[in-house]
């Protein structure tokens, strides 16, 4: 009688969920070693701003309406006070327009008025800021104070970690904690911009490029066809 044969467990499932990520990470670290956040800014307050900007709208967008944004108004006292008509006018291609600039407004006149003009360091007090829920204080924290106190889930980050099967939930606060269960802190944010871009890249929403991924081998979704 022969020699049983047992199978060989692929990678996919042979690696714990925890395992999987660590190596995810060390690859997306890899293939994007100088990935940072592409908003363009030059102080927390205008990186709040970009990021509010940001929602719904691409980066390269919010880029462009910045710099005649932040020429007029460049900080949070500016912003508090600004015209609410001009501001309307000079983000009203970022879409939903006038939300947005009713929420920088207020967000800077609560800046100025209970912060001292000085864009906040603790989550809690971020998000008693108008337009701001843990996805863009999350940004703030990590990119303007180097404060890591949770992931940045934006689209990308949802169906990446979804789709690599390192959460099944679909709220960005129960992603969120399922990845901060997973990933060391200080690499909390690394996780996040690096995954943008892996998804602007490569895994894209309609069409993943699943072919030409360096994770596919890790990946419970990537086509079969592999």
């Amino acid at each position: 009688m022969g020699a049983k044969v047992i199978p060989v467990i692929g990678i996919r499932k042979q690696s714990s969920k925890k395992q999987r990520a660590l190596e995810i990470l060390v690859r997306l670290k890899r293939l994007y070693p100088d990935a940072t956040c592409s908003l363009n800014y030059a102080s927390p307050v205008q990186l709040l701003v970009a990021t509010i900007l940001s929602a719904q709208c691409t980066d390269e967008r919010v880029n462009q309406v910045t710099p005649a944004l932040f020429s007029k108004f460049p900080d949070a006292a500016s912003l508090a006070n600004a015209d609410l008509a001009e501001l309307e006018n000079l983000v009203r291609s970022t879409g939903f327009y006038r939300n947005k600039a009713k929420n920088i407004k207020s967000a800077c006149q609560t800046i100025v008025s209970e912060f001292g003009s000085q864009v906040p360091k603790r989550m809690e007090d971020l998000l008693k800021l108008s337009g701001v829920a843990r996805k863009t204080a999350n940004v703030v924290l990590a990119h303007a104070y180097g404060i890591h106190v949770g992931v940045t889930v934006d689209t990308h980050v949802k169906r990446l970690s979804q789709r690599l099967g390192l959460t099944e939930h679909s709220d960005p606060i129960r992603i969120e904690r399922d990845l901060m269960g997973l990933l060391p802190q200080a690499d909390w944010e690394n996780w996040s911009i690096r995954l943008i871009y892996h998804g602007r890249a490569i895994c894209k929403a309609r069409s993943p490029a699943c072919e030409a991924c360096e994770l596919s081998d890790l990946c419970p979704s990537a086509s079969s066809e592999q």
